[in-house]
Formats: structure tokens, C-alpha cells, sequence
């Protein structure tokens, strides 16, 4: 049993020459068709590169266009040269000059020796394709494609919209079915023949002229009115991004290579020198890793377009940073947001930090600075305390912030007085468990000392950015954990709604609130509400209480606030 091979070559021809080479001196006969677009001092360094071989011929050089009938008549007229001067061949293989052999010839022609009558190659209906890009599935085979794609990319799109506008389709040959599959091959020479002189190839060619990337579509046809037996597979391992493009094999894919169940590789990086010499030399072929399923190695490609794609959690890489909503995830792991609490117990963060392990900051988005735990003049990710650098991109700061810190849990504290910029973000982010208590933006005022007639316009103000955050909070589309508590309904009952917060930021019911953080002093503040009533200033956010607050006869601590209130 021998195999040929019709290769079609365009660029990096040494490493056409040297892979041509490899199969000449293991019997098989090579045709090699250069694009005429090729420069001639390339392709007589080709012809130079293998003289010394008589199993390598050049078929005569065509101009050659990605996605048009010019690929078909090279690889047509290279496959039938080979048939011409090989008579004694069984089987040919149609490769490219970016394929590497990455299993033994001989264990190839034993293979084809087992599947005398099989023909390899991959023949599917339209409708089950599933790696057609940019829309044209049918219409491939229902328009015409006058256009060079690559080269005359405008007028292609133009035409295909005027044929869409006019609804201009051809019709298909009764005697076939369009199927699809990749270009790359291996035919039995009888079913070769057949196709080659089918006594209606004329009306197929003619058709075949018209459609679009016909090379993936031409011989996956024909085969079916002539093959005895038809594997849909390829033998060569070609995998393709996202967008359509193909993978390219590097020197870091040689174990995958050497275990992957294929014949060949395609593409192969021209400068992948490691790939070549273990291969192509007599070292590399020694060493035979024994095959995995072509499942695993499907894995493995599909593990990297979702990488490519969707990226890690958290992370933005510059090719998807530009375009929002296209991360995979705001951030990269949960973290708290509490609202209005350190205005109500003295040093929250130290409890949070005690009850929960958090690392519990101040206001990292504070108007003047941001106040990371333990106030350090820096955090992890090379993160300033600047307000400014923060504000350039404050989502990308908190961003940042979390991925960074992965594996340590953060909390940060958050009020109507910081720069609401962030607010947004946190509301659609499913990592981030928000816990507010509205209207506690009073308590600062109330114990400024400043009289209410001063701090009413600050009153008002306050309670807007804040209800227009309360509101961000309860839409439907906002994904953070949200628990929100009127400062009336807070003050009712201060144990259950801190019980929550711990049972929400761990296993429920696994940490019971052993001590509550001490609440601050707020003496007056029943009456500081209704003076702001009487002003024509209404507290709805701090919600409604029947009498005087339950913390009303709390004494002013030492540490008595004298500051801090109006912003």
C-alpha cells in the first residue's frame, strides 16, 4: 500500500521543501503547487531546495485567492498529476505546505492498508456545520462570489447585500448535495478517479465557480456519489478560533501533538523549530507517545477559545478591556460593601475583620483619599491612595483591588459622602453582598453641632445621592446581595440585622454573634429629625420612629464627634 501527496504551498517554502523532503525519502511521491502570487525567487529556491528527488514534481503554478475556484483548480490539477506519474499509488493525501507529519509514514500507510476502500474526509450537510462564520451558510451555495474576499473585501460585501436586497439565488445541481467539511483529505485513487472524470463534472465545476470557499465544499460533494466507504473525519489536526482563523502550532504544543491521534498538523508556526526537528528528525521520530482521544485534544482547544474569549473571572486583558460587557465577571471573588455602618457603631471595621476574618477597609472611594486598612499608604496591585488615580477608573481600581487579593476576603465602607462613580458597578456585580443602612448620613449632622438652618441644604443633598443609590439597589437588574434596613427599623432591633450580615458572609447559622460593636452616641436625634421636618426637609431614607429612638438615652461617649458633618 503507498500514499501520495498533492501539497499546496505559498509561503515559508524551506519549510515546505523540508516536509516534502521527510515524505520523498519514506516513498511517497509529492506534486507541489505554488501560488503564482509567490515570489519566483522563493519558489526556484524550492525548486533548488529539492532537485536531488525525483518523487518531488512541481504542477504548473495558478494565481490563487483564499475562498475562490482558483484553490480547487490547484489542488485539482495537483492531485491529478500525481495520479499521472505515481500509477502504483492506492491513496492520496491533498496537505498544505504549513502541515507536519506528526506520525510515522509508515504507520500511515499501514493504517490506509487496514481501510483499502475508505475515503477520508470530512462530508457534512450544511445545516449540521457548525463552524461556519459571518452568516453565509446556505447562501454560499446560492449566490455568486465574483470578489476576492481578503483582497476586495468592499465590493464582496456589497454584492452579497444586493443579491440578499433582490433575492437573487441559483439554483443547485439535482445530482448533488452540497456538503461541507475541511480541504484537507486523503481519497482513494479510485474515488479520485471517479471524481476527476465524472461525466458530469462540466455542469459541477461550472456551478462550483459561483460558490464561496468551494475547496471546503467541492470534494466533500463529489466523494459522495462515488465513494465506496466514507469516514467524515480528517486526518490532519486543524483547529480554528472564535472568528474563524486557524490555531497555529507552537513549540509548547509538542506533547499534545505527539499524543494527538491525526497524521498531521496544520498550522504549524514557521519558526517552530523544536516541532520540526522532532518530527522530521530521526530523534523525534523514535520517540512515539502513545495516542489519546481526539476528544481530549478537542478539549483542550475548546478550554482555549473560552479563555480567549471569556477570560478568568475578574481579570481584563487588553484585547477585551474596551469592549463592556464582554469580561467574564465584574470581579474576580466576593467581596462586602456596608453602607451608613461605621456612622453607627465605633470602629466597624475592626469587628467585621474580628467576627468575619475580612480585611476590613475604611471608605476607599472617600472624595479626598482612599483609606486602606491599617490606613497604608498603598495596597496590593500597586494600588495608591490617590483620589484621583482612583476616580480615573474607579471600576477598574476595584477591579484591580480583588484580583489582586484573591483568597483574602475584602470589605470596604461606603456613604452618600464618597464618590458615588462606583456605584454602578457594585449594584450589577454578583460578587459583591451590599448591606446598607439608609438615613444614617443624619448622624454625622446631628452631632456636628452646626445648627439645623446651616446643614439643612447638606441634609438634602445626602439623601439624594443617597435614594438615587437606594433605587440602583432594588432594580431588577442589579446582581449584588442586597440587604437594605431604614436607620428606624436598624435601631429597633441592632443585633438581628448584624446575625444577618454574619450569616450572609458565611455558612448560615455557623457564627453567632458572640459581642455587637458599640454603637455610637446619638442623643437628640428624634428631635434633629423633626427639626429638619419643621424646615421643609423630610428624612424619608431614615424611615419612620414611633418615639424617641431605643438609643436615646445613651450617653455622649469622650470621643464625642465634633466634626466631620456637612459635605
Amino acid at each position: 500500500m503507498s500514499v501520495g501527496f498533492a501539497m499546496l504551498a505559498h509561503d515559508a517554502l524551506d519549510r515546505a521543501g523540508q516536509v516534502a523532503r521527510y515524505l520523498a525519502d519514506h516513498g511517497c511521491p509529492v506534486v507541489i503547487h505554488v501560488d503564482q502570487r509567490t515570489e519566483d525567487s522563493a519558489f526556484y529556491d524550492l525548486v533548488e531546495q529539492v532537485s536531488d528527488l525525483r518523487d518531488i514534481q512541481f504542477a504548473p503554478r495558478i494565481k490563487c485567492d483564499w475562498g475562490t475556484w482558483s484553490l480547487v483548480e490547484a489542488s485539482r490539477s495537483s492531485s491529478a498529476m500525481l495520479l499521472d506519474i505515481a500509477p502504483d499509488i492506492n491513496n492520496v493525501c491533498l496537505i498544505s505546505g504549513a502541515c507536519l507529519p506528526i506520525k510515522p509514514v509508515d504507520e500511515l500507510k499501514a493504517f490506509l492498508s487496514d481501510h483499502p476502500d475508505t475515503d477520508f474526509i470530512e462530508s457534512v450537510t450544511v445545516s449540521e456545520v457548525p463552524w461556519i462564520k459571518d452568516g453565509l451558510g446556505e447562501e454560499r451555495f446560492t449566490m455568486t462570489f465574483p470578489f476576492a474576499w481578503k483582497r476586495q473585501k468592499r465590493l464582496f460585501d456589497v454584492w452579497v447585500d444586493v443579491q440578499r436586497r433582490v433575492n437573487r439565488k441559483r439554483r443547485v445541481p439535482k445530482a448533488i448535495t452540497p456538503h461541507m467539511g475541511s480541504q484537507w483529505w486523503c481519497l482513494t485513487r479510485t474515488t479520485l478517479v471517479n471524481v476527476l472524470s465524472d461525466p458530469d463534472l462540466g455542469q459541477f465545476d461550472h456551478y462550483f465557480r459561483g460558490v464561496w470557499i468551494p475547496d471546503e465544499s467541492y470534494y466533500s460533494t463529489l466523494v459522495r456519489r462515488h465513494s465506496r466507504h466514507i469516514e467524515s473525519r480528517s486526518l490532519t489536526l486543524s483547529k480554528f478560533d472564535f472568528q474563524g482563523k486557524p490555531h497555529l502550532f507552537y513549540d509548547d504544543h509538542l506533547d499534545m501533538l505527539r499524543q494527538s491521534p491525526a497524521f498531521f498538523a496544520r498550522k504549524v508556526w514557521p519558526g517552530a523549530r523544536k516541532l520540526y526537528g522532532a518530527f522530521l528528525g530521526p530523534q523525534g521520530r523514535a520517540h512515539v507517545a502513545k495516542p489519546t482521544k481526539q476528544n481530549d485534544v478537542d478539549r483542550v482547544f475548546a478550554d482555549a477559545i473560552t479563555r480567549r474569549t471569556r477570560g478568568r473571572a475578574g481579570l481584563l486583558m487588553s484585547g477585551r478591556f474596551p469592549a463592556e460587557g464582554f469580561e467574564n465577571g465584574l470581579t474576580a471573588a466576593p467581596y462586602a460593601v456596608f453602607h451608613g455602618f461605621d456612622e453607627l457603631f465605633q470602629d466597624f471595621p475592626a469587628w467585621i475583620e474580628s467576627s468575619l476574618g475580612s480585611r476590613s477597609h475604611g471608605h476607599l472611594f472617600a472624595k479626598d483619599k482612599v483609606e486602606f486598612v491599617n490606613d497604608q499608604p498603598g495596597y496590593t496591585g500597586c494600588l495608591p491612595t490617590s483620589a484621583a488615580l482612583r476616580d480615573y477608573n474607579p471600576e477598574g481600581f476595584l477591579t484591580n483591588l480583588i484580583w489582586n487579593t484573591r483568597g483574602e476576603h475584602q470589605a470596604f465602607l461606603f456613604s452618600p459622602r464618597d464618590h458615588q462613580g462606583i456605584a454602578p458597578f457594585i449594584a450589577r456585580d454578583p460578587n459583591a453582598m451590599i448591606a446598607a443602612v439608609s438615613g444614617s448620613w443624619v448622624l454625622p449632622l446631628l452631632r456636628s453641632g452646626y445648627p439645623v438652618s446651616e446643614i439643612r441644604k447638606s441634609a438634602a443633598r445626602l439623601q439624594k445621592r443617597e435614594a438615587r443609590h437606594l433605587d440602583r439597589l432594588r432594580e431588577r437588574r442589579t446582581r449584588a446581595r442586597v440587604r437594605i434596613w431604614t436607620l428606624a427599623e436598624f435601631m429597633a432591633k441592632p443585633a438581628e440585622p448584624l446575625q444577618v450580615i454574619l450569616d450572609d458572609l458565611s455558612i448560615p447559622g455557623a457564627l453567632h454573634m458572640s459581642h455587637q460593636p458599640q454603637l455610637k452616641p446619638m442623643i437628640g436625634l428624634a428631635a434633629f429629625l423633626q427639626e429638619l421636618r419643621n424646615t421643609g426637609m423630610n428624612p424619608h431614607t431614615a424611615g419612620a420612629f414611633s418615639d424617641a429612638p431605643p438609643t436615646e438615652d445613651i450617653p455622649l461617649s469622650p470621643e464625642h464627634e465634633q466634626s466631620g458633618g456637612i459635605t
